[in-house]
C-alpha cells in the first residue's frame, strides 16, 4: 500500500510500516509483500535483506529528523549504518548510454539478481537522501498515530499527507470547540 506515492525510494521503502486506526501495519511480512512492493519475484534471503535496510533507513531519518515519536525511539545508530553500506555493496551497478530513435538515453546495468540491484540502488539513493540537498527536507510526520516520514517540497508542507493534516485540523477543531463548552 503506497500511501506516499511521490516520495524518493527509500522514504517508500521506510513507509512499508504505516499506522492505520486500530494498528501499526507491515507491508513487508511475506516474499508476496516484498514482490508487490518491487514489482518482481523476490524470495526468502530478499525479505531479510530489504527488512534490514528498512529498519535501517527507518533508525537513519530517526536520527537525521530528531524523531521523537514512540515508534523511533528503539534505534541503533551504528548497526544502521553498517546495514545501509551493506545493502549498498550487494550488487555492482553502472550506467549504460542508448540510442533510441536518434535520442541519447540512459539506461542502468548491473550484475546480481534482480532483488540485489534494487535494494543496492535504494540504499544508494538512501545515501544521497540522507547527506544531500535534501537531507534538510526529510521529516517525521506527526500527525496523531502517524509513522510515516516525507520529503518537504512544498513550504507549507507538514504533514506526510492530506490525511493526516485533515486529521490535525480535525482534531484541533474538536479541541478548540470542546474547550468551549
Amino acid at each position: 500500500m503506497l500511501l506516499t506515492p511521490d516520495e524518493p525510494r527509500p522514504v517508500l521503502l521506510m513507509n512499508t510500516i504505516w499506522a492505520s486506526r486500530s494498528q501499526v501495519n507491515d507491508d513487508l511480512t511475506t516474499v508476496a509483500g516484498l514482490s508487490d512492493f518491487l514489482g518482481f519475484a523476490t524470495g526468502e534471503d530478499d525479505l531479510r535483506a530489504f527488512r534490514a535496510l528498512r529498519q535501517a533507513l527507518r533508525d537513519l531519518a530517526a536520527v537525521l529528523t530528531r524523531d521523537t515519536r514512540p515508534v523511533a525511539q528503539d534505534r541503533d545508530l551504528a548497526r544502521a549504518v553498517e546495514d545501509l553500506n551493506r545493502s549498498a555493496r550487494r550488487a555492482v551497478a553502472w550506467p549504460q548510454l542508448a540510442a533510441e530513435d536518434g535520442e541519447l538515453v540512459r539506461h542502468d546495468d548491473g550484475e546480481g539478481a534482480p532483488a540485489d540491484r534494487a535494494l543496492a540502488a535504494i540504499a544508494a539513493e538512501a545515501v544521497e537522501l540522507f547527506t544531500g540537498e535534501q537531507r534538510d527536507r526529510l521529516r517525521a510526520c506527526y500527525a496523531p498515530g502517524c509513522v510515516l516520514y516525507f520529503v518537504k517540497d512544498h513550504p507549507r508542507r507538514e504533514w506526510c499527507s492530506p490525511g493526516c493534516g485533515n486529521r490535525v485540523r480535525a482534531a484541533r477543531h474538536y479541541r478548540r470547540n470542546r474547550a468551549g463548552e
